[in-house]
């Protein structure tokens, strides 16, 4: 199975020039006899949008999807965008399109509102992580801050999947090693651990270009389930990546580090159940002494 990662620059709030250059990279990937091509995090609208999160929302049933859903008869395509829902509500939202039809849809679940970033005040919190299957096998995905959290991938792993995709919007934040930006580093350190831990393919599209002084780094990665690393897109430049990989080296993985059998699911609801309730007891005595 051969992936192709769409390393872009999005152009805020131009959904028609950015599915433009959506139809030109899947062209190209097509060319390359890619499966799947993986696009970043609000890859049809850009990320700071603010005010302009609900202009340029769709339903899902919008035509403006359609020549996605038309070119997605010869390679499966994973595109970000704003969904609006019958209720109204805006969604940071990834969709897996496969053979003229949406085949899943994740919606951002971690939405980070702290320091330079303000997504909850503008997107719904999504609710659920899914396993889906593909042509390919069973697939998960996440975008960006879910990462952060790493009982994400652990839920898509133990529901199936073989292969993660991670959707980013990775901004370049503090200073590494010279011509290294920290915040990359921390981002390829985690790829790679999720990579192994988990013994899943990890796919990690990230996008280039400034937004309202805010640089986006690229660097793109495609991880084997062994660490191994796999291909590397450019950093800060647009990219096309392309990459090779071999279901049946998840197996080998599982097999050699049988960590997903030895998940003790029991366990860890019961720890986290008792973490909850300790919660709920110190948030009523907290209630009560306000009160008083």
């Amino acid at each position: 199975m051969k992936i192709a990662i769409a390393q872009i620059k999005t152009a805020l709030g131009d959904f028609s020039g950015n599915l433009q250059k959506h139809q030109e990279f899947i062209r190209q990937a097509k060319e390359n006899k890619a499966d799947l091509i993986v696009f970043p995090e609000l890859s049809l609208t850009g990320y700071s949008l603010k005010d302009l999160t609900s202009e340029v929302a769709i339903r899902l049933g919008d035509a403006r999807l359609s020549p996605l859903l038309t070119r997605s008869g010869e390679i499966d395509i994973v595109v970000g965008l704003v969904e609006e829902s019958d209720e109204f509500l805006y969604y940071n939202a990834a969709l897996y399109i496969s053979k003229g039809r949406i085949v899943h849809i994740h919606r951002k679940i971690y939405l980070p509102t702290y320091g330079m970033f303000e997504e909850g005040r503008h997107f719904a919190m999504g609710s659920s992580l899914q396993a889906f299957r593909t042509r390919f096998g069973k697939a998960g995905i996440l975008i960006c801050e879910d990462a952060w959290h790493s009982i994400c991938p652990l839920i898509l792993t133990m529901k199936g999947s073989f292969f993660i995709i991670n959707m980013a919007n990775g901004t370049a934040r503090g200073i590494g090693q010279p011509g290294r930006i920290g915040s990359a580093k921390t981002w390829e350190r985690m790829n790679t651990f999720y990579a192994v831990n988990h013994s899943v393919y990890y796919i990690f599209a990230n996008r280039v270009g400034v937004e309202d002084g805010v640089v986006f780094w690229g660097g793109s990665e495609i991880v084997d389930p062994f660490g191994d690393l796999i291909s590397k897109a450019s950093y800060h430049d647009e990219d096309l990546l392309l990459g090779d990989i071999d279901i049946d080296a998840v197996r080998r993985a599982r097999v050699k580090s049988p960590l997903l059998r030895d998940e003790k699911i029991d366990f860890c609801l019961r720890e986290l159940q008792q973490i909850s309730m300790s919660n709920h007891r110190e948030e009523g005595n907290d209630a009560r002494t306000a009160s008083t």
